[in-house]
């Protein structure tokens, strides 16, 4: 039993212009991922991204949607064009689609950088994203993902030092307040042979009441904030259906892409839609790791045939109403409401979840294995998590945000008098997850020691210009960093090589994302001073 498995975090990052509320975001985001290639990447930011894998509407229900059926914003794989959003709303605001009015901006889709870390940086539905390199463990998952608020925030500090250059304020967060969402995606291989509607149904209820510890926390109830309050969640209230292949229109709890961007007979690639963009590290972390040891647990059952037991206490737990679950469970901070679940009991969120604890347990016992440290190290987390948030959720403040958030709230609150549709309280919560340490409030608490940290500046600084060595973003961030010049295209299973002289371009496959690690080619990247003699070696 482990949490480790193939994961990786892709970001959009909330974007705006200060006194500009009309500025196009896919011009602002194209600035920020332009200038990050001009200051960092340089030469080695020509390689273009490498569409020719990829299949956003190819679903996991055994069809095919047809292009001309797809909404816009479904067409992530077209290389002209950055797929716009799916929101459709009037109200202005910084991530609102152009509209008439607003600034005019002509083929964002050049900006697209592939990073010496593995990850890819780009616009994507009008916002900055940045996509982390595949990591094998949640820890290595939060490295990484703070290596994309560092890689975000050079790209503030280069255009704010740039004259000719719009100032750009980012955030790391879910919403605009004015009706807006945009994502933070988990993504998870999970072994083909599970069936996907046997996947689904024993994630929904996991899902829906995970928000309890990785809750952003978010002023305002509704897609606008149109009532006043605060909630756990800053997805939650944009969940609209139960399974579905869209992401940014009808937003599904379980998202049916198929696209593995793996061997497709092995894998499929669990593409989760659900969760909040977290600051706080342990907050990612639990996210990650818990999630991880649920899919263990729907894997074993097929795989190794056992935790039968185990699997028949989770799938008691299938909800009534998810959707409805879902705004229940985030609209309740004092963490007593109760959900009905299909046979008509009523539980709490923190009851379905120490029931996937409990199952998770038990077929851990099942094994008689122990346990390696990082998955002790999660399940630790999550029943004392679970037993504090029960008893005493102010001593969580450390590791969970939605708690962190809320208490710096509630003491403005307290002493200026303002009821929560006060405009402060809104702007307080965007300030919250600005990516500048001399703006952000999670920065503020970082340096008076109030949240909990699981890597090190130094790791974080490392992880930002080197790839993971223990998945294929080791040859994928080393083959952009020593062979840049050399490399026409790269995804995230292949490097498409363009060598002087070569007849053709290469294509190198990386079909098997646990292969390309440093174990596997680092030597060989070592004794290959040109792309040429790495492909002669290869036998390209």
């Amino acid at each position: 039993m482990t949490v480790r498995r193939v994961m990786g975090i892709e970001t959009e990052y909330g974007i705006l212009q200060p006194g500009r509320p009309l500025a196009n975001p896919m011009l602002l985001s194209s600035h920020v991922v332009a200038v990050h290639a001009a200051a960092r990447e340089g030469a080695r930011a020509k390689a273009r991204w490498d569409y020719d894998d990829e299949d956003p509407l190819h679903d996991a229900r055994g069809f095919h949607l047809q292009r001309a059926s797809a909404h816009p914003s479904l067409l992530t794989d077209d290389p002209e064009k950055a797929a716009p959003s799916g929101d459709d709303r009037s109200a202005d605001g910084p991530q609102a689609l152009p509209r008439a009015t607003a600034e005019e901006y002509e083929d964002p889709g050049a900006a697209n950088v592939i990073l010496t870390n593995g990850a890819r940086l780009y616009v994507d539905h009008a916002h900055p994203e940045y996509s982390s390199p595949e990591v094998t463990n949640p820890l290595d998952a939060v490295r990484w993902d703070r290596a994309g608020e560092r890689v975000m925030l050079a790209s503030v500090r280069a255009l704010t030092s740039t004259a000719a250059l719009p100032d750009v304020a980012l955030y790391k967060n879910n919403v605009d307040g004015k009706g807006a969402t945009y994502g933070m995606h988990e993504n998870y291989l999970v072994d083909r042979a599970v069936p996907f509607h046997d996947l689904a149904a024993r994630l929904i209820p996991f899902f829906v009441t995970r928000q309890v510890f990785t809750g952003a926390g978010r002023v305002g109830l509704g897609q606008r904030g149109e009532e006043p309050g605060f909630q756990l969640s800053q997805r939650a209230d944009y969940m609209e259906a139960e399974i579905g292949l869209e992401t940014t229109l009808r937003r599904p709890i379980i998202n049916t892409r198929d696209e593995p961007h793996a061997d497709p007979d092995r894998w499929r690639r669990l593409h989760v839609i659900i969760g909040d963009a977290t600051m706080l590290e342990v907050a990612t972390y639990l996210r990650l790791g818990t999630t991880s040891l649920v899919l263990w647990l729907i894997e074993r059952a097929v795989t190794e045939h056992g935790s039968g037991g185990a699997l028949a206490a989770i799938d008691r737990l299938a909800l009534r109403d998810p959707v409805h679950a879902v705004h229940v469970v985030s609209h309740d901070v004092t963490l007593t409401a109760r959900v009905e679940l299909a046979d008509g009991r009523h539980l709490t969120a923190l009851e379905v979840q120490r029931e996937y604890l409990d199952a998770v347990l038990a077929a851990l016992a099942h094994t008689g294995d122990e346990p390696d440290a990082q998955t002790a190290d999660v399940l630790a987390r999550w029943a004392s998590v679970l037993d504090r948030l029960g008893s005493d959720p102010a001593s969580c403040a450390r590791e969970v945000e939605w708690l962190a958030k809320l208490r710096l709230l509630e003491g403005m609150r307290r002493r200026d008098r303002l009821a929560w549709d006060h405009p402060r309280l809104a702007a307080m919560d965007l300030q919250w997850s600005d990516v500048r340490p001399e703006r952000g409030l999670y920065h503020r608490l970082v340096q008076a020691g109030a949240v909990e940290l699981l890597v090190s500046a130094e790791e974080v600084a490392d992880a930002v210009v080197h790839p993971p060595r223990d998945t294929r973003a080791y040859f994928r961030g080393e083959a952009v960093a020593r062979y840049g010049g050399e490399i026409s295209a790269a995804s995230w299973d292949s490097v498409v090589f363009d060598v002087p002289g070569a007849a053709t371009l290469q294509r190198v496959p990386m079909r098997d994302p646990l292969r390309g690690t440093q174990a596997h080619v680092g030597e060989l990247l070592d004794r290959s001073p040109d792309a040429t003699a790495l492909l002669d070696a290869l036998g390209a």
